[in-house]
């Protein structure tokens, strides 16, 4: 078997930081054109895959991945094969849901044990990575329920773009705070909110309990 393959099998974490990180990168190149957008939704349907795979690496029941990424995928082809994009506020609201599950997944993957391997460091990656993904699905479905959610610096009554609202839940995860785009809506304040909570949780339980451990394991060696 391959080593690129193996590498993959034995850390799929790492190939879904891979992605997302990847798709940064892209957007900018993808969003021009209407093919563009169709060819960043197939993007989304495969982080879908992506993280429903990760599940079912990490001590968790995969059936529950599957019961969430199947309508978001039949969703978001059905929006792009039809042209109703009506239909990706389902998709995403399904997505957020998986991307939330797969979160919660690796974090119980990761406090498992006290070792830390390298899947768990690339699996630490990841969490923030899905956590940043789940909110801002979540902030697309708050913004298609309830209009008037988000404002921002420039064009302030334009409905915030899919990047605005990425740009807005890595800053909020991680606890930079840029304030360029802005929660105006009690319903988007509220999740953002529960997002800086989760931001600061994550690194004084999840991160800081890998470095101790990581430092421990080194004095002992």
């Amino acid at each position: 078997m391959p080593t690129w393959h193996l590498s993959i099998r034995r850390h799929p974490s790492a190939f879904l930081l891979a992605a997302q990180l990847a798709s940064l990168v892209l957007y900018p190149l993808l969003v021009g054109s209407e093919t563009g957008r169709v060819l960043f939704g197939a993007f989304g349907v495969l982080f879908v895959l992506l993280a429903v795979w990760v599940v079912n690496r990490s001590p968790a029941a995969n059936w529950i991945a599957w019961t969430l990424a199947l309508p978001a995928l039949i969703a978001t082809s059905a929006a792009i094969v039809l042209a109703r994009p009506e239909l990706l506020v389902w998709s995403h609201l399904l997505e957020a849901l998986l991307y939330f599950y797969a979160a919660g997944s690796l974090i119980s993957y990761m406090l498992h044990d006290h070792r830390v391997t390298s899947d768990e460091l690339y699996a630490a990656g990841a969490t923030f990575t899905l956590l940043a993904w789940g909110f801002a699905y979540a902030y697309l479905v708050c913004q298609a329920w309830y209009p008037e959610s988000f404002t921002g610096m420039v064009e302030p009554s334009r409905r915030r773009d899919w990047m605005e609202l990425l740009f807005l839940s890595f800053t909020s995860l991680s606890g930079v705070g840029l304030g360029d785009i802005l929660p105006i809506g009690p319903q988007a304040r509220v999740l953002v909110m529960l997002e800086e909570f989760a931001g600061v949780g994550y690194i004084a339980t999840v991160v800081s309990r890998l470095i101790g451990l990581t430092i421990a394991e080194r004095r002992d060696s």
